[in-house]
């Protein structure tokens, strides 16, 4: 069995997918969810074909999982298939048909006090911020089209920046946005409107950064699982799972323990 994919919580739930023999399950990430599984060698995941199966709890005919031994994880280079959006600074042909829709442009913040600018299509905007794990958010500017969005972006993030590391993520994951950090934002910016989520972790104390999938789930935040194991929690980045293979039974390794484990 091996990690071939995951999926953020939206509107929906979390989810890892797996594959096993060419097809494909997904589990769930629900919190309070057992998940016990000892993560084996790690090489490239292949490729799915069809969407999200729409049955949670077994195999989905319409998913078909293409096995790949390459080395390279989570992808090699014949599976890596790249965004051509990704450093795009509003210089371009607007090469794909999203690229004439409306977007916004947006401000995400995390806390203490880390913020990143931001596009995405206008009708997707609660849904980016939520799969990036934002803890408040600014809509600055509705535009014409996905252009336009990206010369305002990178107009900002001369000054903010435009991307945010997950470890700097899961550092403020027991924290909150600073008032005053936000408060000068908004009034320097102006935003359209402005977002606070809350992803129900309840954390006490600062997770530790680990890789595994053995522990109850307390919760998901973007691409991050937050799993309780013996007494300690640990955040999992979902994307450094996709591409190991797995064995049922819990983890075996040795883990750092939290100061909670000891209370």
């Amino acid at each position: 069995m091996q990690v071939v994919g995951y999926r953020a919580r939206v509107e929906d739930h979390a989810a890892l997918l797996l594959a096993e023999d060419g097809g494909v399950t997904v589990e769930r990430l629900d919190p309070g969810t057992e998940l016990s599984y000892r993560l084996g060698e790690r090489h490239c995941a292949g490729a799915v074909e069809s969407g999200v199966p729409d049955d949670d709890s077994r195999a989905d005919e319409s998913m078909v999982h293409h096995r790949c031994d390459a080395a390279d994880a989570p992808y090699c280079a014949e599976h890596t298939s790249r965004w051509p959006c990704a450093r795009c600074t509003g210089d371009c042909g607007k090469p794909i048909e999203a690229c004439d829709e409306e977007h916004a442009v947006y401000l995400a913040a995390f806390a203490p006090d880390i913020v990143k600018v931001g596009v995405t299509r206008s009708w997707r905007l609660e849904t980016r911020l939520r799969e990036q794990g934002a803890d408040r958010a600014a809509h600055l500017r509705t535009v014409a089209d996905g252009r336009i969005a990206r010369q305002v972006e990178a107009d900002i993030a001369a000054d903010l920046g435009d991307r945010v590391r997950v470890p700097t993520k899961i550092a403020g994951f027991a924290e909150s946005v600073a008032g005053p950090f936000w408060d000068r934002l908004c009034s320097e910016y102006d935003p359209l409107e402005t977002y606070e989520f809350d992803y129900g972790l309840e954390l006490a104390d600062r997770p530790i950064a680990e890789t595994l999938a053995t522990g109850t789930v307390r919760g998901t935040k973007g691409r991050v699982a937050v799993l309780e194991n013996v007494g300690s929690v640990y955040a999992v980045d979902l994307r450094d799972l996709v591409g190991c293979e797995l064995d049922k039974g819990p983890s075996d390794r040795d883990l750092q323990s939290s100061l909670g484990a000891f209370g």
